[in-house]
């Protein structure tokens, strides 16, 4: 049998590349999008020198058939995505006074939108067992009206979250993991304890599963 399959879309040399290590460290393959092959082939390296099988790829997260067609080309080309990890989103500083709509539902289709392109192209590869891993955001419950978006794309995309994994259920499972507090390089909102949580969470059975996790720290 083939190793188990983690691809991220939206890949970064922080929270993102520590959550596919994370993954990476219980055999699973991971695939990391970024915005151009260099990008992510550069974390897909970081993973290798570590004794992992990695791979980087290029994704336009604004673009719907492209998201499609890379999530779709990692599903043919592996045989099987255990694991999507939907990690966007975009940070606008403009207040609602600011904020225009076609900026704002530019935010959204980037940050909670895109989701949708991805699991569709994903789910003929989703073995059974397979999950949706989001990674959500306090600003879902607690905006800031400095960055009025954000809070709108983590709302939007816990409520997408809810209702993939009922269409899913039972085969393949959705989780949201909220990070309630802010990114840091140390302590228990630095990346290691997060990918720590996004695994829990994922590795959890049926029996207690929930659409919904709160990362507290």
């Amino acid at each position: 049998m083939s190793a188990p399959v983690y691809l991220i879309l939206g890949a970064g040399p922080g929270l993102g590349l520590t959550v596919a290590r994370r993954f990476a460290r219980e055999g699973y393959v991971a695939v990391l999008t970024a915005r151009t092959t260099t990008d992510g082939e550069a974390l897909a390296d970081t993973l290798r020198a570590e004794g992992h099988t990695a791979e980087g790829v290029a994704i336009d997260l604004t673009d719907a058939d492209d998201v499609a067609a890379v999530v779709a080309a990692v599903g043919e080309r592996h045989g099987r995505i255990d694991v999507l990890h939907f990690n966007p989103s975009a940070w606008r500083e403009k207040n609602p006074l600011e904020l225009t709509l076609p900026e704002l539902l530019e935010d959204v289709a980037l940050g909670a939108g895109a989701l949708l392109p991805a699991v569709q192209a994903a789910h003929r590869h989703l073995p059974d067992g397979a999950r949706i891993l989001v990674t959500g955001s306090a600003a879902a419950d607690t905006p800031s009206a400095a960055a009025a978006s954000l809070g709108v794309q983590k709302a939007a995309v816990r409520n997408l979250v809810t209702s993939l994994d009922a269409t899913l259920a039972p085969e393949q499972r959705a989780v949201a993991v909220q990070i309630n507090g802010v990114l840091g390089k140390e302590g228990p909102f630095s990346p290691p304890p997060i990918a720590e949580a996004m695994w829990a969470a994922v590795s959890r059975s049926d029996d207690d599963w929930t659409p919904h996790v709160s990362y507290d720290g």
